[in-house]
């Protein structure tokens, strides 16, 4: 188990890991962002291919990570990683997360969409973007939809072994 930084940390929280035991960050944070590395790929097939089908039948599984505090690649986690690696089941994901899953939704919709109608150029570049963002939180856990939502919806308090922290949110801050 490796040692949970507090920038890592409160990237979590921000996603709505906010009511999870540290114990289980520290042990699930390494795999935390597998499910949208899984995305990420999958949606850089559709993107490449330019296939709305594939973006389409994404659509399912980006609803359903929207509609539930299970994503249905957690699963994939839950019922095989986890018991190669040793480690405990994902704690459920908050409103934040689900947040991130309904933009990705409508994102892939909309890339979809570019690509039926025949606007390839749009197509890629929404669907490069996507990829990226999907990239970003699955490697770093900066997430961008949840920081969206929680500009909304408020931040969660910071907590006390966030203590030296210099930055206000503590996103790209260094201990």
């Amino acid at each position: 188990m490796t040692a949970l930084t507090p920038t890592t940390k409160r990237r979590l929280e921000i996603q709505g890991f906010t009511e999870v035991d540290r114990v289980v960050l520290e042990e699930t944070a390494p795999w935390l962002g597998f499910p949208y590395g899984l995305c990420a790929a999958l949606a850089a097939v559709g993107v490449i291919l330019a296939s709305p089908v594939i973006l389409l039948g994404l659509t399912f599984f980006s609803a359903w990570g929207a509609a539930s505090p299970v994503h249905p690649f957690d699963y994939i986690y839950n019922y095989g990683i986890r018991h190669a690696t040793g480690t405990g089941p994902f704690p459920k994901r908050g409103a934040p997360g689900r947040f991130a899953c309904g933009l990705g939704t409508v994102w892939l919709v909309a890339t979809a969409g570019a690509f039926y109608t025949g606007m390839m150029l749009t197509g890629y570049i929404l669907g490069a973007l996507l990829v990226m963002v999907a990239l970003l939180v699955s490697t770093t856990h900066f997430c961008i939809p949840s920081l969206t939502y929680r500009s909304i919806f408020g931040f969660p308090p910071k907590t006390g072994d966030d203590e030296g922290m210099t930055c206000k949110t503590g996103l790209l801050c260094n201990r």
